[in-house]
């Protein structure tokens, strides 16, 4: 299975602010348990990390799949996208 490929991570804030929004709401989907993200009228994925309560530092990234090539929304703990970070300088 391919790795998602990111295109681009913005905080919360820069978000928000580059789609006109002033929230987003976090919901979960009673059938599934599986979350999601609602900002305005339409809705982006949530990491499954959100629901285990290790989600400290979120962003949202959008990312693509390659299996599909579908490109969406992904709230996710920074630094998650690919190695874990060690050390910053």
């Amino acid at each position: 299975m391919e790795k998602l490929k990111f295109v681009e991570t913005l905080t919360i804030e820069e978000f928000k602010a580059k789609n006109g929004v002033e929230k987003l709401e976090v919901k979960q989907n009673p059938q599934t348990g599986k979350c999601f993200f609602v900002y305005g009228c339409e809705t982006g994925a949530v990491s499954e990390r959100f629901i285990l309560g290790e989600i400290t530092t979120p962003v949202i990234s959008q990312v693509c799949s390659p299996a599909t090539g579908e490109m969406f929304y992904l709230l996710h703990q920074k630094g998650e996208e690919g190695a874990p970070t060690l050390a910053v300088f």
